[in-house]
């Protein structure tokens, strides 16, 4: 049965493979970019950054969690390689890490003892959206279940690779001027307001609602404003459409003072009565939420939300130093996840540092829109299909594809686009030659497909025709390697994206106008960033896909074609890993040997744990 499955399996993706020989010339040669100027790439960088000579952090993290008795003991840290990238004009950037990074290289950490018990009020994994105040009795809830379920040490891990991000950042002293992180920036996002999009469980799962910052509880509302807090005004963001119209009247109350609703229309350029009425619906939500408040038909900003990020950016950084930076004998609570909340402790659950995590993504972009550093993340291993499934689609139902591809030879492509644009390269071996690029696109359009009613210039959302907020970040694939005595053997394909910079990616032939029709019949205009085809300018692709390059090692086998800055941090990542691993095999051994223990390991232990040690001093004994 497993091998006529993997057979057919095996022929089914032989047959996909065939149709991807003539991909290139029917589909990608205008949208692979294989041509390196480094002439460009330093000419970007010195106006990018100011220099020719900039530092750059690369950072990943670990993870590791252990029952001790009736403990589990969660570990997550993130740790960074640092170094300097020289810019010239005749030849590929020079590249230069810093020495004993190990010893010298910044790293954060923590370490969390929990009770088996205690685990189910603090993940959220076990809790139940429809009875927030019990946890879901539909999982059993055994000590094994519990402890293979958990994913306290995942959290701690993705709050402290952000939060080290967030550090590099606002450190003066560091200059850092690019930042790489093993993490998908816009997936990554999306994921993180997934995971705090229940706001049924807020009120009895957070417990940083109620936990006072500058005197001033922190509430709902605070969280429902810093949850979508992307604000940058020459990129338009928040959009005034769909769910982030509330955050954009926000936003535009907050900086311009009093308005009245006829001011709010002139100011968003709505004139169409269906989106006027929009407007009127989320004012009166605003008021009756507490945000916003109404006097002859004058809107103003409740002082206590003109100051919500303020409080937020503060909220993190104490939470986030204490958690990563404090002794336990220098807190006031017997663990540092716990905070003092009305004079008692309260857990931080996996639902707070979703939000802290989120929050301090929000800050870091914030950073460096406003320090110019370039935020770039990079994806080893990736399922996506977005390419396959959403932009060439639209691109062709909008006529922006110069080739044209079958809608058959296309359904029959591989499932991935990884794996499309790797085989393509395959076969395709001398017009694509690494490094290249994909052209790069709006992560919006991840969460577009063409319009329902096949219009020209509309789209809709791919799920509940909602569309993902966009001009934040651009994608692209990349592939960087291949072997000098084998040019057939190259290293897999990376997806790459990173933060959208409105001087270089907002030009007239790099936009997109799309409408979006909601269920009421309104329509709403979208804006997205696309790179059509390889001839429209991109100086910051140029610039990373040249970094990229340079930073791509050959002489590392199981770094091939990947970034070195990354798979520094990673291999000091996993020696911390060790590290933290033997302290807690001692600690467990220490206790199992102290006579003054001994008489209580018997019922501390487990029921496995018991039979694991006598078994292997049986086998020891023969």
């Amino acid at each position: 049965m497993l091998r006529l499955g993997a057979s057919k399996q095996v022929l089914d993706y032989e047959q996909r493979f065939s149709s991807l020989k003539n991909l290139y010339y029917s589909l990608l040669s205008n949208l692979v970019i294989t041509d390196l100027n480094h002439e460009e790439a330093c000419k970007t960088a010195k106006e990018f950054f100011g220099d020719s000579k900039i530092r750059f952090a690369g950072i990943d993290g670990t993870m590791y969690s252990r029952p001790l008795f009736d403990l589990v003991i969660f570990f997550g840290g993130a740790y960074a390689s640092t170094g300097v990238i020289t810019f010239s004009e005749k030849d590929k950037p020079v590249v230069e890490y810093d020495e004993r990074t190990l010893q010298q290289g910044a790293g954060i950490s923590s370490v969390v003892p929990v009770y088996v018990n205690e685990v189910p009020d603090i993940d959220q994994t076990f809790f139940e959206a429809r009875q927030p105040d019990e946890i879901n009795l539909n999982r059993l809830l055994t000590d094994e279940s519990i402890i293979n379920n958990a994913t306290i040490a995942n959290w701690i891990m993705t709050f402290a690779e952000y939060y080290l991000a967030y550090k590099f950042a606002t450190d003066s002293d560091q200059k850092i001027r690019i930042i790489f992180l093993d993490r998908s920036l816009s997936i990554e996002r999306a994921s993180l307001l997934y995971d705090t999009s229940k706001s049924d469980l807020w009120k009895t799962k957070s417990s940083i609602i109620g936990y006072k910052v500058d005197g001033e509880p922190v509430d709902i509302n605070d969280l429902t404003i810093a949850r979508q807090w992307v604000c940058n005004q020459v990129l338009g963001l928040p959009p005034p459409r769909a769910d982030y119209m509330r955050y954009a009247i926000i936003d535009l109350v907050k900086r311009k003072g009093t308005l009245t609703e006829k001011q709010v229309l002139a100011e968003f350029g709505i004139t169409d009565e269906k989106r006027a009425k929009r407007v009127e619906r989320c004012l009166r939500h605003l008021v009756k939420r507490g945000i916003l408040s109404e006097k002859h038909d004058n809107y103003v900003l409740n002082p206590k939300y003109a100051t919500t990020w303020e409080r937020v950016r503060k909220l993190v950084t104490s939470l986030g130093d204490r958690f990563f930076f404090a002794k336990t004998s220098e807190t006031d609570t017997a663990s540092l996840m716990k905070i003092v909340k009305d004079g008692k402790e309260h857990w931080l659950t996996t639902l707070d540092i979703a939000f802290l995590t989120l929050f301090t993504l929000h800050l870091l972009m914030e950073e460096c829109w406003k320090r110019r550093i370039l935020l770039v993340g990079i994806t080893k291993d990736t399922a996506a299909r977005d390419f396959k499934r959403q932009l060439i689609p639209i691109m062709q139902n909008e006529g922006l594809l110069k080739t044209s591809v079958s809608r058959e030879v296309f359904e029959k492509l591989p499932n991935t686009d990884r794996m499309i644009l790797q085989s393509a390269s395959i076969f395709n071996p001398e017009e694509i030659k690494p490094p290249w690029s994909l052209i790069e696109y709006d992560s919006a359009f991840r969460t577009m497909v063409s319009d329902r009613k096949n219009r020209r210039g509309f789209v809709s959302g791919a799920i509940k025709n909602k569309i993902g907020l966009e001009k934040t970040f651009v994608k692209t694939y990349v592939q960087l390697s291949q072997a000098k005595t084998d040019p057939m053997l190259r290293s897999n394909v990376l997806l790459v994206d990173r933060l959208v910079y409105p001087e270089y990616d907002c030009k007239p032939e790099s936009v997109v106008k799309f409408w979006n029709e909601l269920s009421d019949g309104t329509e709403e205009p979208l804006e997205v960033i696309l790179f059509r085809d390889k001839a429209v300018p991109n100086r910051l692709q140029s610039l990373v896909l040249s970094v990229l390059a340079a930073m791509a090692p050959s002489s590392i086998p199981e770094a091939f074609g990947h970034n070195k800055a990354l798979f520094i941090a990673d291999k000091i990542a996993k020696w911390n890993y060790g590290q933290f691993k033997c302290v807690v095999d001692t600690t467990a051994d220490w206790i199992l040997n102290n006579h003054r223990l001994r008489r209580f390991i018997f019922y501390m232990s487990t029921f496995r744990e018991r039979r694991a040690s006598i078994e292997a001093a049986r086998r020891e004994g023969s």
